[in-house]
């Protein structure tokens, strides 16, 4: 194909909503990327290729400007326009077919593949999604209003932030974990991350080499031990019984771990709590052995049968428990913060990593977050949404009392925002789900928590997590007639 011809092929759309020049930019750069356009190539005058093309001259101009500037194209007044010679062979030939993957190093791969058995939620709120807060509670005109004045008068802290997170909002969240949850902390002691998922990532980064051992909850949230996974750790499963996490389970078979991730207050799925005398044998193993625990503390807000209990962070004496909490769940999830209580030597290391990360959190949603908490609306929202959630887990179990009692039996249920029920008689977990999906419900299977690196020691009954806290009694109740007939039917 000669050069008139090759030029006269190019297709310019005057229907579409990009400009022609554009187009015609696009379309010689391409040309000469594939090498059909080739180095030193002379191209046409200009009017020459506006009557070739049906243009007017300008676009050509306005494209050819283009291609000069970004180096596709040189050429001066009286001497023609080039394809430039300067650009290197393997860009204009031999370019790898569109598609073809590069590979990942070792840690990428690790990174690309932890969260490859985590589900995300997929459309619109459907009985019984678990994990999920009542969006319909939350008090957006309010925090649209506080948004608002903060960018209507806009201050110094618009520019680069602390690393560690916006001080007023670190300085509220200590009063609130030291009389809520008795952990133990100042300020200083409190870095602002993306939620809670960053900063387990960031913990595992700064804590733990190829290698090293991690007990982690099975089942649990795989979500949690994924930042483990992407750090080369070795994910040691320790099961969990009415008692919360066998310690002496983990003791006996790696007494070398180097960290423990333990839900103490409320363990999903299971929705059990760690036994006192656990927790402080726990304490004891990892202060003698100069290991770390990271408490993730995500939903203990939401109790029902009394006030939230005490952290584990709050009886530790050495130093070795790294508190993590979210917003996600007390708030909305969309919001994506959570924060790190770090004990006082391990503080400025979190902080310059933290810096690495991502230099530091969005600023505004930080100060808006501290403005809520400040006015009040921060208490008054636990509140009001624990209310709520009380009605809506009575509304549950008394369903499932008057209607499936005889398929389901019920977990604990004093607190979280799901409810851990286990198949009174045999059933298969993926069919039951898959049943319920094409019903219109979405049902979490418990076999979906088990850890791939599981032992067998750590294998529950089947059954599923109902989630109920984002539905109101009435949803609940639908969802729950859909839900029987799906298990009767699997008889």
């Amino acid at each position: 194909m000669n050069l008139s011809d090759l030029l006269s092929s190019f297709t310019l759309e005057r229907g579409s909503g990009q400009p022609l020049f554009r187009q015609l930019y696009a379309q010689v750069k391409e040309a000469i990327l594939r090498g059909t356009l080739g180095a030193g190539m002379q191209l046409p005058p200009t009017r020459e290729l506006c009557a070739l093309l049906g243009v007017s001259r300008q676009t050509v101009l306005n494209a050819w400007d283009q291609l000069m500037a970004e180096g596709y194209l040189s050429g001066t007044v009286g001497k023609g326009t080039f394809v430039s010679s300067h650009l290197p062979v393997s860009v204009r030939a031999r370019a790898a077919p569109r598609g073809l993957m590069r590979p990942l190093s070792a840690r990428g791969a690790a990174h690309a593949g932890a969260m490859a058995s985590v589900r995300y939620h997929e459309g619109p709120l459907r009985a019984f999604r678990p994990s999920m807060p009542g969006i319909d509670l939350f008090p957006f005109d309010v925090w649209s209003r506080l948004e608002a004045r903060r960018w209507r008068h806009p201050d110094h802290h618009m520019g680069y932030s602390d690393p560690a997170g916006y001080a007023p909002l670190r300085e509220l969240l200590c009063v609130y974990l030291r009389s809520s949850r008795g952990v133990n902390c100042t300020p200083e002691q409190i870095v602002i991350t993306s939620g809670s998922q960053q900063g387990l990532y960031l913990l595992a980064q700064l804590l733990l080499g190829p290698g090293d051992k991690v007990w982690a909850e099975s089942p649990g949230y795989q979500g949690a031990s994924a930042p483990f996974i992407a750090a080369g750790a070795t994910v040691c499963t320790v099961p969990v019984d009415g008692q919360g996490m066998d310690v002496a389970f983990g003791v006996r078979h790696y007494p070398d771990a180097k960290l423990v991730l333990t839900t103490p207050s409320h363990q999903l799925p299971l929705g059990v709590t760690m036994a006192l005398q656990r927790r402080l044998e726990l304490l004891r193993w990892a202060g003698a052995s100069r290991a770390w625990i990271i408490e993730d503390d995500y939903d203990s807000e939401y109790r029902y049968t009394g006030p939230p209990l005490a952290s584990l962070q709050s009886l530790d004496r050495a130093d070795c428990t790294v508190y993590v909490g979210t917003l996600s769940k007390v708030l909305f999830p969309g919001l994506r913060l959570g924060y790190i209580v770090a004990p006082p030597a391990l503080v400025e290391p979190v902080v310059r990593a933290k810096a690495v990360m991502d230099r530091h959190n969005a600023i505004v949603p930080q100060m808006v977050l501290a403005d809520f908490m400040a006015a009040g609306h921060f208490g008054r929202h636990i509140k009001r949404s624990r209310e709520a959630y009380a009605e809506r887990r009575s509304a549950m179990l008394a369903g499932i009392a008057s209607g499936l009692a005889g398929e389901l039996q019920c977990g604990p249920s004093d607190a979280g925002l799901d409810l851990c029920v286990h198949f009174r008689r045999p059933l298969d977990e993926r069919k039951v789900v898959q049943a319920a999906l094409a019903n219109g419900i979405e049902l979490r299977p418990l076999s979906y928590y088990a850890s791939p690196f599981a032992v067998p020691e750590c294998a529950v009954a089947p059954g599923l997590l109902l989630g109920f806290a984002a539905l109101d009694p009435p949803a609940i109740g639908r969802g729950l007639d859909v839900l029987g007939k799906v298990l009767r039917a699997q008889r």
